[in-house]
């Protein structure tokens, strides 16, 4: 009876642990998820920063799947290359070393502490009360340590089973068994700190724990190869990228355990310190070296998957520089406008095609265009904020002012693309098949608010005032024909995608209007520029009579 209720003890405090690590991981990315996913997307060209950036974030988030997971979504969001991925996966191993480094040397003593403290800062008016949750939860994990090596501490006393886990096994099994573990916890910092605290006790001996930590290093890949299951290829191969570094790394590693690792127990440092030591030069030594040969591993990838495709041209991401004068800034601003506006035409004709298709790969594509814009929209809301300060004079910031504008309008124009590709998402996970009367209705919505975006563009590219005005009286014209024709669908029972094709009209009539609010804003730039110019031409011209390009 005694033996159950040690293990239940036992099993108790490592449930608690997985629970307040995986709180801690959440609140982490809670407050600055975004932000971590910036950092990485902008600062990762460089391999060596990558896995720098990779240890730092599974540092600070407490969890290497978690780090993966981040990576593996970048990629597939297009916002991460996967060249530039494979560093930050590199990195996470390291920065999970830091949890047995914090057990290994007792400092969960604080744990207390920062439960206590957390928990006052939750009550706290002021801002940094966001962190009361974070520091409450990252005290919990160490508490639960704590709690673990108690509870279990009866086992000491257990001669049979201490005899049994000191002797030497078998060390595939026991790579085996960590990874196992880890991949059902899904956390490879529950099955270091309990090795570790299970050698502090004298329950496990070095030889016997290493392996276990070796194997945990396969096991928390599991994570970011089920997050990969519908993501696009460039994105499994960053999966398949953690998994073969992982899996290499164990192999490197099995020679020198089968040859050395009885030693292991001649050392008189304190256990537990001397396998989180083990855990840390393992994982460094292993990135060092797949660090040296990351090209070949990358065209190995390459090979097994196939040579990297982009399914559409990233964006330059904006990037502020306050060194650079407002004329260059506002030079960019306008070349980015363009090649947002050209990039939102053609996510919007991707969305409407996959409305009409029904083609996976077409949905897919239009899937992540759409993701992609959101991320753009994040980025230039920062490069805003901080571009304001280049402004010198009143001129200065009123064209600041009117791009910001124009910027908020093109995010406005994203707002209802999303809400028509969220009506193609409804169709899709309702199992609803549009017909093809409405079939014929969407390509002709499309072809009309096509042909409106070209006006725009056409008139970006020769600085000339845009002329819309028969295409937005022909699409108004016909999504008006359309809802007549949707009133009469709708009264009949058999027609479910007339529903989804009213919603469709609704958000093409918003578009519309977004898009004539953009047009006339770079309307009022196109006049406001040509009538600058005339002024100066004017002045400059000391009273001479205009050129008159009418007469003979």
């Amino acid at each position: 009876m005694e033996y159950i209720e040690v293990l239940m003890a036992g099993l108790t405090a490592i449930i608690l642990f997985v629970f307040g690590l995986e709180n801690f991981s959440a609140e982490i990315e809670r407050i600055s998820g975004d932000k971590f996913r910036r950092f990485i997307g902008r600062a990762t060209r460089l391999p060596m920063i990558g896995v720098l950036i990779g240890a730092l974030v599974t540092a600070l988030i407490q969890s290497s799947s978690a780090t993966s997971v981040i990576a593996v979504s970048l990629v597939n969001g297009g916002v991460l290359s996967f060249q530039n991925s494979v560093g930050v996966i590199f990195g996470a191993n390291i920065g999970s070393t830091i949890t047995a480094q914090l057990v290994a040397f007792k400092l969960t003593a604080f744990a207390p502490v920062m439960i206590i403290l957390g928990f006052a800062l939750s009550f706290v008016r002021s801002r940094i009360s966001i962190f009361g949750k974070s520091l409450f939860f990252f005290g919990f994990v160490f508490f639960s340590l704590n709690l673990i090596s108690t509870s279990l501490g009866p086992l000491q006393d257990e001669p049979a089973l201490i005899d049994y886990l000191t002797q030497p096994q078998n060390v595939l099994l026991a790579v085996l068994a960590g990874c196992l573990f880890t991949a059902v916890v899904q956390s490879s910092a529950v099955t270091t700190g309990l090795a570790i605290i299970f050698t502090q006790q004298g329950l496990l001996s070095l030889d016997n724990a290493v392996p276990l930590i070796v194997g945990a290093n396969i096991g928390t890949t599991v994570t970011a190869v089920i997050a990969m299951v519908n993501m696009d290829f460039a994105a499994k191969k960053t999966a398949l990228s953690h998994v073969l570094f992982n899996v290499g790394g164990v192999l490197l590693a099995l020679p020198f355990l089968f040859a050395f690792g009885e030693r292991l127990n001649d050392f008189d440092a304190d256990p537990g310190v001397v396998l989180a030591n083990v855990h840390l030069a393992f994982n460094v030594i292993t990135t060092l070296i797949f660090l040296a040969f990351i090209k070949p591993f990358t065209r190995m990838v390459d090979r097994i998957f196939g040579e990297e495709k982009v399914e559409f041209e990233r964006l330059v991401i904006p990037t502020f520089d306050d060194q650079t004068a407002f004329k260059a800034v506002r030079s960019d601003l306008r070349r980015n406008r363009d090649d947002l506006l050209a990039f939102l035409r053609e996510t919007y004709s991707m969305v409407s095609l996959s409305i009409e298709s029904g083609y996976r790969s077409i949905y897919d594509t239009a899937a992540k265009r759409v993701e992609y814009v959101a991320f753009l929209e994040k980025e230039y809301v920062a490069y805003f904020s901080q571009a304001v300060t280049t402004v010198v004079d009143e001129k200065e910031s009123q064209d600041l002012l009117e791009l910001n504008t124009q910027f908020d309008y093109l995010f406005q124009i994203y707002d209802s693309i999303d809400d028509i590709f969220n009506t193609k998402r409804a169709l899709t996970t309702n199992y609803v098949e549009l017909r093809g009367d409405i079939l014929l209705m969407v390509r002709e919505v499309s072809n009309e608010t096509l042909g409106l975006f070209d006006d725009i563009s056409r008139s970006l590219l020769k600085q000339r005032r845009p002329d819309v005005a028969e295409h937005s009286r022909e699409l108004k014209a016909l999504l008006d024909s359309i809802h007549r024709d949707m009133l009469r669908l709708l009264a009949q029972p058999d027609r479910p995608d007339a529903g989804a094709m009213s919603n469709f009209v609704s958000y093409s009539r918003r578009l519309q209007d977004k898009l004539m609010n953009l047009a006339a804003l770079i309307d009022a730039e196109t006049a406001s520029s040509k009538g600058s110019s005339a002024a100066a031409s004017k002045g400059s011209s000391k009273g001479s009579k205009p050129l008159n390009l009418d007469e003979p």
